[in-house]
Order: structure tokens, then C-alpha cells, then sequence
């Protein structure tokens, strides 16, 4: 696993700039069913499970995705079923072929998303994708640190350690950088993604527990079967509730068994989704239109909602230095920054100064924005609906082809594509104005 960030060989290094200065027009018509056959992999050594690759995924993709749910069909009504549907389908494609692009040029595994991209598009092409890509490595962190930070001084309100969100934020912000910092890779930080994807579990079961037995106190609910003006806004909603591939890359890397993949996509998705239908429907149903995000507050204050906070105040900040670390591998990959180039000590401390910078760009923004329903949403319109829906359709077709690809195929790239569109346009716009008014 190292290897792929600290000790690639010049072998390696120079494949991928021949490959990604030229053309290479004799691949792209070309499928790999088996994609690592005859490829220069990376060291998987001292890979991890695909178990733990699992436990990454639905860390990542659950959690505050499930909070807004709720929240999202108040938003666009009960059509937003379909739309979680549609999502789930869909990411799992994309994911299945983001990955499929690593491996597209038949010689050597690519590492990142942007070398996905510039493999694709030349250097426009990797910087455009990159941009994307650290505007939701940051602001998922930031979300969550507004999550955390909000949830904490709720938790002390009345007490004396009632300090406000933003002096709670600055602390979680601290507390997640000693991990982040110390921790080199995907696979130590395994054991973080596998507590929260059972807080996530924990979360959703006292929440359709506390909402059953609310139903009887919720008079005078609205339910709507399609909201058409804020259809957008609740598809970025629920795009935001899919959002890894940003770091699919890195997850695969820390497989034993990459070719496992698709199988370990598809199984942490639909624990995912699975959980997302339960909450989203046990939500609105007894809420309507009342309903918060996150749903833990529509909930009866006392000891389940206080489990609620709690857990997932613990979830977030175990599940922020994934992200942040997956934004810190591409930044040193960009930058060479290797042993072998550094020496360890060297090494540490440039790796060090990179993830500080990165900690601390996300604490100050956490502080001036702290509007968590609005920021989720505008995640989801502005980074997700592109790098899941748009970015991974055209690399994929870039890469491998298209006429070899069924009508049936191409229909559905095409819907794939319609929907991100749909949702980056309409659902940008709708959240920028929320957020305005958030402030107002």
C-alpha cells in the first residue's frame, strides 16, 4: 500500500508520464474484464482486507447523508424514493467504472483521480477534476465540523462549557488533526470507518425507534408527492448522501484483492442505501414537512436524542480525517513527496506541514460558515452531482470507447449525465440562494 505514495519505482513513474503525454489511441476501443491482468500494480504487501475497504465505504458514504434525508423528501416530496433509488444505481456504476479508468491504459495503474482525468483530458482536463475534488475533500470535513462543533455546544448547553459552535469547532478541529497527522495512509485509518459505520447503524435505529413512537404526538402532517420547484435541491440532497468517489481510488489501493472491487462496492452502497430508505421514510412519514435536518432534532428531546448527538458527533470526527487524508495522499503524490526523496524525518515534516494547512483551512471555514442544511446541499449541487454522475461517465468513455459499448449502455451514460447536470445547474443555484437567506 505504501508504495503507492512513497515508494514508486522510476519504472513506474516514467510509464504513467509516457502514457499520460500521448495519445495511446490503440487502448481506447479497448474492455478489461479482468483489468490487473498484465498491468503494473502497486505493492499490496501489506494491503488490507476487502472487509475493511467495506467498513471504509460506508463510513464515508453514510452518516450525515442520512441525517438530511428526511429533509430532502420534505424538499421534493415522496418522488425523492425514486431519486434515492436512481442515485444508489447509479453511483454504484460509476464507481464500478471510475475505477475500471485506473487500469484503462493496459500498462500501468493510475492513482488518483485527477491522473484519471489528465490520462483523459491532458492537464485542463486533471486540474478541472482536481478542483472538484478538493472542493469536497474540504467541505465534507467542513460540514462535519460544523456538525460536530454545533452538536457539542448543544450538548453543554446550561453548563459552563456552553463556550459557542465556534470555540467547540476550533477544539474538534485540534483533537482530528492528531490522527490525521500521525496516520500515513487508507489502511490506518480502517479502524476509524469501521466505528462509524456502526454509530451510523446506532444513529438510524434510535431515530426509527424515537419517530414511531412520536407518530402519535404529529398532527396536521403535509405530505407531498412531488415538489417540482425543489426537485433540484432535494437530488443534491441525495447526491450528497452517495458521495466516495472521491476516494475510491484510495480505497481500492488498500485492497489484498482489487479485483473484488465492484462486489465491495456494490455490498457498502446498499448497506447504505438500505439504510437511507429507513430513515428517509420513517422521517418524513411522521414529520412531513416539519422535519429537520439533521432528523435527530425532530426527534423528542431527552436521552435517545442526546444518543443521537453524541454518536454521531463521534462518527464525524473519526469519519473527517478519511476524507482529509485522501486529499493529503493526492498533494503529496502531486508533490513528490517520498522517503526517498526526503529521508523519513524530512519526509514527516513536509507531510506534516501539507495536513496542518489542510486542518487549518478547514476550522476557519467551519467557523465562518456554520449553516450545516445549506452547505450539505450545496456539496451535494456543486462537487457531487459532478464527481459522481458527469466526471466518471465522460472519463470512462474517454478512456475505453464508445463504440464498443451497447445502445442500452450509452442510454443510460446518458441519464447518468442528465441527472448530474440537473442537479449541478438547478440544485447549485437553489443553494447558493438558501444560504444567502440562511444569512439574512
Amino acid at each position: 500500500m505504501a508504495s503507492i505514495y512513497n515508494e514508486k519505482n522510476a519504472s513506474q513513474t516514467n510509464e504513467k508520464r509516457e502514457y499520460q503525454t500521448s495519445e495511446n489511441s490503440s487502448n481506447s476501443e479497448i474492455e478489461y474484464e479482468h483489468p490487473h491482468d498484465g498491468i503494473m500494480d502497486i505493492n499490496r504487501d501489506n494491503a488490507g482486507s476487502s472487509k475493511m475497504a467495506y467498513f471504509n465505504i460506508v463510513c464515508v458514504v453514510a452518516g450525515t447523508g442520512a441525517l438530511g434525508l428526511p429533509a430532502a423528501l420534505k424538499q421534493g416530496g415522496w418522488i425523492g424514493l425514486f431519486i434515492l433509488f436512481l442515485s444508489w444505481i447509479m453511483s454504484t456504476y460509476t464507481g464500478i467504472i471510475l475505477i475500471r479508468c485506473l487500469y484503462a491504459n493496459g500498462r500501468v495503474r493510475l492513482s488518483t483521480y485527477k491522473e484519471i482525468a489528465t490520462s483523459a483530458f491532458g492537464q485542463v482536463g486533471g486540474w478541472v477534476t482536481f478542483v472538484f475534488n478538493v472542493f469536497i475533500l474540504l467541505g465534507a470535513p467542513i460540514l462535519y465540523m460544523v456538525l460536530a462543533g454545533t452538536n457539542l455546544n448543544h450538548l453543554c448547553k446550561g453548563t459552563v462549557a456552553e463556550i459557542g459552535h465556534v470555540p467547540w469547532t476550533i477544539i474538534i478541529c485540534a483533537a482530528v488533526a492528531i490522527p490525521f497527522v500521525l496516520v500515513k495512509t487508507m489502511k490506518e485509518v480502517a479502524w476509524m470507518s469501521a466505528f462509524g459505520a456502526l454509530a451510523t447503524v446506532v444513529v438510524i435505529i434510535v431515530v426509527v425507534i424515537m419517530a414511531g413512537i412520536d407518530r402519535p404526538n404529529q398532527v396536521n402532517i403535509n405530505h407531498e408527492p412531488v415538489i417540482w420547484n425543489m426537485f433540484p435541491i432535494a437530488l443534491s440532497t441525495i447526491s450528497f448522501s452517495f458521495g466516495g468517489n472521491i476516494i475510491y481510488s484510495h480505497v481500492e489501493a488498500s485492497m489484498k484483492q482489487p479485483k473484488d472491487w465492484p462486489k465491495v462496492l456494490a455490498a457498502g452502497l446498499s448497506t447504505c442505501a438500505a439504510m437511507y430508505l429507513v430513515v428517509a421514510v420513517a422521517g418524513y412519514l411522521v414529520y412531513g414537512d416539519t422535519v429537520l435536518n439533521p432528523i435527530y432534532d425532530s426527534i423528542p428531546e431527552g436521552a435517545a436524542q442526546i444518543v443521537c448527538i453524541v454518536v454521531i458527533t463521534l462518527h464525524v470526527v473519526m469519519a473527517a480525517p478519511i476524507l482529509m487524508t485522501s486529499l493529503s495522499l493526492d498533494i503529496e503524490e502531486m508533490c513528490n513527496v517520498t522517503v526517498e526523496r526526503f529521508g523519513k524525518v524530512k519526509e514527516f515534516l513536509i507531510r506534516s506541514v501539507i495536513r496542518i494547512a489542510i486542518v487549518v483551512v478547514v476550522a476557519v471555514i467551519s467557523c465562518v460558515v456554520p449553516h450545516f442544511g445549506e452547505l450539505m446541499s450545496l456539496l451535494g449541487a456543486f462537487a457531487n452531482c459532478t464527481l459522481i454522475f458527469i466526471f466518471p461517465v465522460a472519463l470512462y468513455l474517454k478512456l475505453t470507447g464508445v463504440r464498443n459499448k451497447s445502445y442500452f449502455e450509452l442510454a443510460w451514460c446518458f441519464l447518468v449525465v442528465l441527472m448530474g447536470i440537473v442537479g449541478l445547474i438547478f440544485g447549485t443555484i437553489q443553494a447558493i440562494k438558501d444560504l444567502i437567506a440562511a444569512y439574512e
